[in-house]
């Protein structure tokens, strides 16, 4: 069993689709133990938003818990840009595991999102010039890489490009332009080193790892889903706001939050009655209805992460009154947030519908299909020009 350590859902999903390539079964740990039928667990911390201290103690624990189900090998999911406790969480686990190094790749160059001459770029766009910069938890007010990370306490930190040795007590940030960089950056690990990084990194490592799992399958293919459809969209990203617009062009139900709210107002238990009511009569007509966030991008954190949950709570209502066969989360807050109060502990990975957007299936025996993905990636564009199959 391989384990992976992710700081939200988003993560944890990404990762599982990417092990579906390759013909694992996969399945994400949001609570208690692994079910013991997965060939890759993706433990989800939920540790993006905590102090590093407790982010790290979640993380070595996480580590622990794989460690002690037969994970052969673990990896380290952070961030893409780097955002949330990245430097804290990856030395809980070398030190959990008693590993002197690390090789931090979280550059997706397939992806637009690459590092070189020690800088993050964006589609070309040095990665403070882009909407990153305002990220209302971490923005990314510079592209120097070592910036954008917190200096580490008992290890070096290091970018490096062609020299890809890896010294002992460090922690190496392997600098990657294009897909092929990132290959050449799998070969240089080895069971002394934890890998830790993005997507690509992984499923770069997987390739290398594994060409044909011993006792894997091809993965079945899920039933098609039929009914009805329900969009959350707790962000306001570009990609969320021009989805919302195309979907209001196609004549879809959309329902927003109430303009008060990004100046902080409180969100009465009637106010979340009266909107819920609505959505629940968005359906009555249509197999879609998108409900989000509607509000101007906010810079407060505070407020940011009112307005998410604030959606969810609304979103909660709508699947009490409502059988929703098929439910989409845009932003990893969005989708932990919904997750945490359906009292899902466990989902099993059942598609990848792009990279980053993954569809997942409840372990709690409701019929119930969860797709998610983070909230700067976009919805594939012709899976969303009609109600959606997965």
């Amino acid at each position: 069993m391989i384990g992976v350590i992710a700081d939200d859902l988003t993560g944890a999903a990404e990762l599982g689709a990417v092990g579906l390539r390759h013909g694992l079964r996969a399945e994400i740990v949001r609570s208690g133990e692994p079910s013991g039928r997965a060939d890759l667990v993706c433990v989800d911390t939920d540790s993006r938003s905590c102090e590093p201290a407790m982010a790290a103690k979640r993380a070595a624990m996480a580590a622990k818990m794989l460690r002690g189900a037969g994970a052969t090998w673990i990896y380290k999911k952070v961030d893409s840009v780097l955002r949330g406790q990245v430097t804290a969480e990856v030395e809980a686990v070398m030190k959990q595991l008693q590993l002197d190094r690390a090789l931090l790749l979280p550059a997706n160059p397939s992806l637009g999102r690459t590092i070189h001459d020690g800088q993050y770029f964006v589609q070309g766009k040095p990665i403070h010039k882009t909407e990153f910069a305002r990220d209302p938890e971490y923005p990314r007010r510079w592209s120097q890489v070592v910036r954008l990370l917190a200096a580490p306490e008992n290890f070096l930190l290091r970018v490096v490009n062609g020299d890809r040795s890896l010294a002992n007590g460090t922690i190496v940030i392997g600098e990657a332009s294009t897909p092929a960089d990132v290959q050449s950056w799998a070969g240089h690990h080895d069971a002394t080193v934890l890998p830790a990084g993005g997507s690509e990194f992984f499923n770069a490592l997987l390739g290398g790892e594994i060409s044909n799992p011993p006792g894997v399958g091809p993965v079945s293919t899920p039933e098609t889903a039929t009914g009805r459809e329900l969009f959350i969209s707790g962000t306001s990203t570009q990609n969320a706001r021009q989805f919302v617009q195309a979907e209001k062009r196609r004549k879809t139900p959309v329902f927003s939050l109430p303009q008060e709210l990004a100046w902080g107002a409180e969100f009465t238990p009637a106010a979340i009655a009266a909107v819920a009511q609505r959505v629940v009569g968005g359906f009555q007509n249509n197999s879609r209805v998108i409900l989000a966030v509607g509000l101007p991008p906010v810079r407060d954190v505070d407020v940011a992460r009112k307005l998410s949950k604030s959606v969810v709570r609304v979103a909660e209502q709508v699947m009490r009154q409502v059988a929703v066969a098929r439910v989409f989360a845009e932003g990893g807050a969005t989708a932990a947030e919904l997750v945490r109060r359906m009292g899902w502990s466990r989902l099993s990975v059942l598609r990848e519908l792009a990279p980053g957007v993954a569809t997942l299936a409840v372990d709690s025996g409701e019929s119930i299909l969860l797709t998610i993905k983070p909230g700067t990636y976009a919805w594939p564009e012709q899976w969303t020009a009609s109600p959606a199959v997965c």
